[in-house]
């Protein structure tokens, strides 16, 4: 008896936990130093070091050497990494993965960016980004694919058909896309390669379309160009991070490193960097970034010095960068914000504020990264609170840790002032609420204390005849009446609560935007009517209203965003339909980037988002941004995609002290009463 119990419990686990057990972790990392069609001028040195230390690296984390494929020109043993091998080898790789895997897909190389009319999607820049294969060939015309390289599109595709398999998927790109040699003024002239002497050269990875030739030896030419695998639905991003060496409109560096080693070589410094982050055995994939930037500074410093006239690399980092490391998991750590932060002599500097959801004198808990990876934290209060920064005094505990230290802060808890304020007859709130930092949800009383702010809400359980809730608060009404609504059940009512709270920090953060000396030039934000392809009005989302709404039969609403402040966007783009339900516009996916690409007068960035749920009154559209200075973190606004499964938060580049940033908030309101438009 007592022998069957013992099998019949080792069945169990092994239907719970077998998927874990024998899940596999795989990589393919592929690196392009020669571009056998192009002159040797353009060649690269780094990538074929750049995968032999990745592999390396791998394989100190418990990666199977059999596991890890590399294809590079000048590795023993390894493939050539030209288009069609890239293809072949994501093929096998895919036909490889099973539900539970891992798999890594690591690029170094050149990268370049040009008008590609293929692309069912367009860039707000109009441009579409290529990883240059082994036998890349040009020229390349104003509206043609590249032919031996591989597109965004094709990656993406990649990418979605190892998440349609439950793959969890990191992917690095150690290249860059070039934009703005791109966009140069004078689009034939010609940018150096390699620059600097010979035993310290630096090479930049990013090339223009102009600088690439036509193949020598056509024979391949005419071969079917290989292919991605063909279009299916979409899963969101939750088992999804990538790396990137820089902004679209910016190069980045290979050179010798360590630097002032007697066993250094050229590496990109990105991969370098993530490498040595690695040896710090992160948890997650934010600290596994967080090292990352820490590995930056000494070698930014010392290119800016040697080139003032290269705008130099901002790292990027997108996805679920809560999830453990390594595993396939959806499940993040914490959806709470982190925000990098800098000590000057025993106060601190956050680069996050008022917009972020910070009040003054709010709690935070302050974390210092040493660099062996050592954590030491402590709580602190804030000293100040602005429309974009705060500060806070380094506690005494935490005040002798070294100078290298990499801080960060995160808050112990929503502010109470921004709380959805909801008043029941039980006295308790539905279980199992689900937001996002800074919008929350607490109960209060019948009558508020003295100081204390009224209820935004009334709750009623009927029972069996469902759930009334009555909005109170004026702010969060369509009209100018109280709205009563009775809910199926407490699922419909967490769901109600839950985005009525984030329309309270909304309208809040609206409120904060416009109340900010500091807008966004050259950033413009257009709320438009059509009435089939025939624009009928328009008008900036800052004053749109009755001039614009209702709409009439046969007309929709769309938002025309178009920045020529030169510098890249942070931006959110977010909505409440007629029903009270969200609406993500931009990013429309939690595990996508919020940066909206770098435009400037002459050559702008724009993009034209369709409203079809902005149709009836009480609809709601907000637009947040704000400018995205190198080196600086991003920002969601507590307001990004509503995804369960994934947590809002980003990281751009890292923290670098400067003016602050220009901020952008509007909302269009279609109140109940609004006048017929004209």
């Amino acid at each position: 008896m007592r022998s069957r119990c013992l099998r019949l419990l080792l069945s169990l686990a092994l239907l719970l936990f077998g998927n874990a057990a024998f899940a596999a972790q795989r990589a393919l990392l592929v690196g392009v130093s020669e571009l056998v069609n192009q002159p040797q001028s353009l060649w690269l040195q780094a990538p074929r070091n750049d995968v032999m230390l990745m592999r390396e690296a791998l394989l100190k984390q418990g990666f199977a050497a059999p596991d890890i494929t590399v294809l590079a020109d000048g590795v023993s043993g390894a493939a050539l990494p030209e288009s069609r091998a890239i293809h072949e080898a994501l093929g096998r790789l895919l036909a490889q993965s099973k539900s539970g895997d891992f798999v890594l897909l690591y690029f170094s190389g050149h990268g370049a960016r040009w008008r590609d009319g293929t692309k069912r999607y367009q860039e707000p820049d109009g441009l579409a980004e290529n990883f240059l294969a082994r036998d890349v060939r040009g020229a390349v015309g104003v509206d043609t694919a590249l032919a031996g390289g591989v597109r965004d599109v094709d990656f993406d595709a990649w990418v979605q058909a190892f998440l349609a398999r439950n793959v969890f998927v990191w992917s690095v790109f150690d290249t860059c896309a070039a934009t703005s040699m791109t966009r140069s003024a004078n689009a034939g002239a010609t940018t150096a390669t390699a620059e600097g002497p010979a035993d310290d050269e630096v090479r930049w990875r990013g090339l223009r379309a102009t600088q690439l030739r036509g193949a020598m030896n056509t024979a391949t030419a005419d071969a079917p160009a290989p292919t991605a695998p063909p279009a299916s639905q979409r899963v969101a991003r939750a088992r999804y991070v990538a790396f990137f060496a820089s902004e679209s409109h910016q190069i980045t560096p290979e050179l010798r490193l360590p630097r002032k080693s007697r066993g250094a070589q050229p590496q990109g410094l990105l991969t370098w960097a993530v490498v040595g982050a690695l040896e710090r055995r992160p948890a997650t994939w934010r600290e596994l970034f967080d090292g990352v930037l820490s590995f930056y500074p000494p070698v930014i410093d010392e290119l800016a010095q040697r080139f003032p006239t290269r705008e130099l690399p901002s790292p990027v980092a997108e996805g679920n960068l809560d999830a453990q490391l390594f595993a396939n998991s959806a499940v993040a750590a914490s959806t709470r914000p982190v925000w990098r932060a800098q000590r000057s002599g025993d106060t601190l500097t956050l680069q996050a504020g008022l917009i972020d959801g910070l009040q003054p004198q709010q709690e935070v808990r302050l974390a210092a990264t040493m660099e062996d990876g050592t954590v030491r934290s402590a709580q602190a209060r804030l000293l100040q609170a602005d429309i974009d920064s705060a500060r806070v005094a380094v506690p005494p505990a935490l005040r002798a840790l070294s100078g290298a230290a990499s801080w960060s802060a995160a808050p112990l808890a929503p502010p109470p002032a921004l709380a959805l304020r909801v008043r029941s007859d039980k006295g308790l709130l539905p279980p199992r609420m689900n937001l996002d930092y800074p919008a929350s949800v607490v109960s209060v009383g019948d009558a508020p204390a003295p100081g204390e702010a009224p209820a935004d809400v009334r709750w009623s359980d009927l029972g069996a005849a469902g759930q009334r809730i009555e909005v109170l608060s004026p702010a969060l009404r369509s009209g100018s009446e109280a709205v009563t609504q009775v809910l199926p059940d407490q699922a419909a009512l967490r769901r109600r609560l839950e985005a009525l709270a984030r329309l309270k920090w909304w309208t809040q953060l609206s409120a904060l935007g416009n109340g900010s000396s500091a807008q966004v030039d050259g950033l413009e934000a257009v709320l438009e009517v059509w009435s089939g392809e025939r624009l009928v009005r328009s008008e900036p989302v800052q004053r749109a209203g009755a001039s614009l709404l209702p709409l009439r039969g046969g007309e929709r609403a769309a938002l025309s965003v178009r920045n020529a402040s030169g510098h890249s966007i942070d931006m959110v783009v977010v909505g409440v339909d007629a029903q009270g339900s969200l609406r993500p516009v931009y990013p429309d996916d939690p595990g996508e980037t919020n940066r909206f690409e770098r435009g400037t007068q002459g050559a702008p960035a724009s993009k034209r988002f369709e409203l079809p749920w902005f149709e009836a009154p009480g609809g709601r559209l907000l637009v947040l941004a704000s400018t995205a200075s190198p080196y600086s973190s991003p920002r969601l606004f507590g307001a990004g995609p509503m995804e369960a499964a994934a947590p809002e938060v980003r990281v751009r580049g890292q923290l670098s002290e400067g003016k602050s940033r220009q901020t952008f908030a509007a909302m269009v309101h279609w109140a109940g009463d609004a006048p017929p438009a004209k």
